[in-house]
């Protein structure tokens, strides 16, 4: 006897709002910013109950498509202003060290003025741990001047960084002193003022989903990641700042270029 194919489950009502309210979000027929219709007017549309309807919701703010707050409703999450992190980066703000003319912007490869340019900054000394003494390469316990920085521009949380140098390189040192920030020409032009050259920077780079901090001091709508980059600052061989940079996945842009030829 011939057996009957099995059949392919209906997806569930939820699904099918979602993916309308989904297909109009991508197509701008709801820009970004823009509210969605109220649940009473989706249950109408759609002949769906109210659970179906949140149901339909919940799935789009876990994607990370609409933000719901309180009093206003549920949106179309806003696009973002995205940064380009390139691998000429450093290079850039090296050559602006060496000409004297240090950078007035937030980055070197987005025109962001210092006018537009807020900081939130917190310094501390703290002995290394062993996962940061490993970058460094010294003993567990070794003294550090720890930064933390929340970045933003125009106002929108932009990344925040942990920021690592050595106690016994930056002690008593303008560098040490946070009403010196924001430093022109960032992180380069502090090492350089202390005579430390940049020759070299390694970074790691990772994905993953915020945790309660982040979210709360980068305005991480829910369903977005994450990207770490962590930073090792080389000067020859040595190991001068170690750093673990978060940036929301939506505001960022990983443009690298690797060069095979020689």
């Amino acid at each position: 006897m011939a057996s009957v194919p099995a059949p392919h489950p209906e997806p569930r009502r939820y699904r099918l709002v979602a993916d309308e309210l989904r297909r109009r979000i991508m197509a701008g027929a709801i820009p970004p910013g823009s509210l969605l219709p109220s649940e009473s007017t989706l249950m109408a549309e759609f002949s769906v109950a109210r659970g179906t309807v949140r149901e339909a919701l919940a799935l789009l703010r876990a994607e990370g498509l609409v933000v719901t707050e309180m009093g206003r409703g549920t949106y179309a999450r806003p696009v973002m202003p995205v940064r380009r992190l390139g691998s000429d980066r450093y290079r850039k703000e090296l050559d602006q060290v060496r000409s004297g003319e240090l950078g007035t912007s937030f980055t070197a490869d987005q025109r962001i003025g210092w006018s537009a340019y807020t900081l939130d900054k917190k310094f501390r000394e703290v002995p290394a741990t062993d996962a940061t003494a490993e970058l460094f390469g010294v003993q567990p316990g070794t003294s550090l001047l720890e930064r933390r920085f929340v970045f933003r521009a125009h106002g929108v949380p932009q990344q925040m960084s942990t920021s690592y140098l050595l106690l016994e390189m930056v002690a008593g040192t303008p560098v040490a002193d946070p009403a010196n920030e924001p430093w022109p020409g960032g992180n380069t032009s502090q090492l350089h003022s202390l005579g430390y050259t940049i020759t070299s920077v390694r970074e790691q780079v990772r994905a993953r989903m915020p945790v309660a901090d982040e979210t709360e001091a980068l305005k991480i709508p829910g369903g977005v990641p994450v990207v770490v980059i962590t930073r090792q600052t080389y000067v020859g061989d040595r190991v001068v700042e170690v750093a673990d940079i978060t940036i929301p996945a939506d505001r960022v842009s990983l443009d690298y270029r690797i060069d095979l030829s020689s």
